[in-house]
C-alpha cells in the first residue's frame, strides 16, 4: 500500500538545503545519511523517502552507523532538552529504580561489548522489554549486532522521518 503525499511532504521538499539538513540530523546524525535524502529531494511520495532512507540507512558503513549511534544517548538516560530521546524512551520513565540501575549496568556492559551504545527501536516498549533485548543481544557476535543495530536504526529513522512530515504540516 502506498501513502499518499503529505502536505509535511511537500514542506519538506520545499525547505532550503540547510533548514533541510537540519531536519533530517535531528532524525538520524549521519552525515552519509543526510546527504543521500538531502540528493534525492524531492519526493513524490512519503514512500518514497521512507525507500531513501532505508536505502541509506542499508548502505552506511561501520563509521556511518559509529556517527548515527553517537547521537543516541543510552535507554534509560535521555539527553536533557532532547523531547525525541524522552519521548521514545518513556517505556523507561516509570520504571523500577532497580530496573534503571540494571539497565544502567546492562548499558555499560553492552558498551564495552560493542564499543558503543544499545540501540533499539525503544518507541512502544517497556522497560522491561528494552531490559530483555539487552540482555539477549549482549551475547551476539559484533557482526550480528551491527546488523541488528542496523535494522533498529532504519526502524527509528522511519518513526522519526514520519515525525517530520507530521510536525511540516503544522
Amino acid at each position: 500500500m502506498t501513502t499518499p503525499s503529505t502536505p509535511g511532504l511537500a514542506r519538506f521538499n520545499a525547505l532550503g538545503e540547510q533548514a533541510a539538513s537540519a531536519a533530517l540530523r535531528e532524525a538520524c546524525a549521519a552525515t552519509a545519511w543526510t546527504r543521500r535524502l538531502l540528493a534525492a529531494r524531492p519526493y513524490a511520495t512519503d514512500d518514497d523517502l521512507y525507500a531513501a532512507s532505508d536505502t541509506a540507512t542499508a548502505e552506511l558503513t561501520a563509521d556511518d552507523l559509529g556517527e548515527a549511534m553517537a547521537g543516541h544517548p543510552p535507554i534509560g538516560r535521555p539527553r536533557p532538552g532532547d523531547p525525541a530521546s524522552a519521548r521514545e524512551q518513556r517505556g523507561m520513565a516509570g520504571a523500577s529504580d532497580a530496573l534503571k540501575t540494571e539497565m544502567l549496568e546492562l548499558n555499560l556492559a553492552y558498551q564495552e561489548r560493542f564499543g558503543h551504545v544499545f540501540l533499539i527501536c525503544a518507541t512502544g516498549r517497556t522497560g522491561e522489554q528494552m531490559r530483555d533485548a539487552l540482555k539477549e543481544r549482549i551475547g551476539n557476535a559484533p557482526e550480528r549486532e551491527r546488523e541488528i543495530v542496523r535494522a533498529e536504526l532504519g526502524k527509528i529513522n522511519r518513526i522519526r522521518l514520519a515525525r517530520l512530515l507530521a510536525s511540516a504540516e503544522d
